[in-house]
């Protein structure tokens, strides 16, 4: 009876599925080839269940044999496979639980932005869930790069020649908003070699009086940056909770939006 249960429960075939996916993990770790006596010793399988379940994925198309006899590699059918499912995936769907719970952490506004062209692009935001200050920031929103801390971010990882293009294309926008605005592009070259040094930019009310934002690169599977996290708040606000501890906050949501997208751990 026992038998019978767990037989139910066990999916048919379900153990050649397992054992091939675990061999596909072991070649994923030898892109010249493995040979097929170590790959059976690694999975722990007698080698002529390694063989017929090899023969199986390289009919599929899987795998290829290798250059050395008696070895076996993956195909580049994985690198198709891995691009549709990067392209399948929802930034949004992947980032709103870490920015959710940054905002039940801190209570304060949470944006979250993307690069589009020459501006930061608001694509979503959570009002602040203590206090009663509210940003004039709004989803759809385009943000200048020169102003913001999410626009900083995307210029100091950009490519570095931008910078230089983006002051040249936008000398009739790059005004003084504030006292603190950055209009001086030596001045910027200094602040966005800060910003990558430390892994992050603030908005030091240049865009606003009393109004003041930390802003966190997320990366992607190819460590670039198109997306940030920010918290905005009035500058007594992030006095009073103190800024060091808003930044690791804010740090640790970006790395782990980036881990989910793939960004390697370090």
């Amino acid at each position: 009876m026992k038998e019978i249960e767990s037989a139910k429960e066990k999916p048919m075939g379900s153990q050649s599925l397992f054992r091939g996916l675990q061999l596909i993990e072991l070649l994923s770790n030898y892109p010249n080839g493995c040979p097929l006596a170590h790959l059976a010793e690694l999975a722990k399988m007698n080698k002529s269940t390694v063989h017929r379940l090899l023969q199986g994925l390289q009919t599929c198309g899987y795998v290829t044999t290798a250059p050395a006899a008696g070895s076996y590699r993956l195909t580049t059918k994985f690198i198709a496979i891995g691009h549709k499912s990067l392209s399948s995936l929802n930034v949004l769907h992947v980032a709103a639980p870490h920015l959710e719970t940054l905002n039940l952490i801190t209570g304060e506004t949470v944006n979250f932005s993307s690069r589009e062209d020459d501006h930061a692009i608001l694509i979503y935001k959570l009002e602040p869930t203590t206090g009663m200050m509210r940003t004039r920031a709004y989803i759809g929103q385009h943000m200048p790069l020169y102003c913001s801390a999410m626009g900083k971010i995307y210029m100091a990882f950009g490519h570095q020649e931008y910078i230089k293009q983006y002051w040249e294309n936008h000398q009739n926008d790059i005004q003084q908003l504030t006292q603190n605005t950055i209009t001086d592009i030596q001045q910027m070259y200094q602040e966005l070699e800060q910003i990558r040094t430390t892994n992050m930019a603030m908005d030091r009310e240049e865009n606003e009086l009393g109004v003041s934002c930390v802003a966190v690169p997320v990366f992607d599977i190819y460590q670039r940056v198109s997306n940030a996290v920010s918290i905005s708040l009035s500058t007594a606000k992030l006095n009073q909770i103190g800024q060091e501890y808003l930044i690791e906050k804010v740090k640790e949501t970006a790395k782990a939006i980036s881990l989910e997208l793939g960004t390697p751990a370090e």
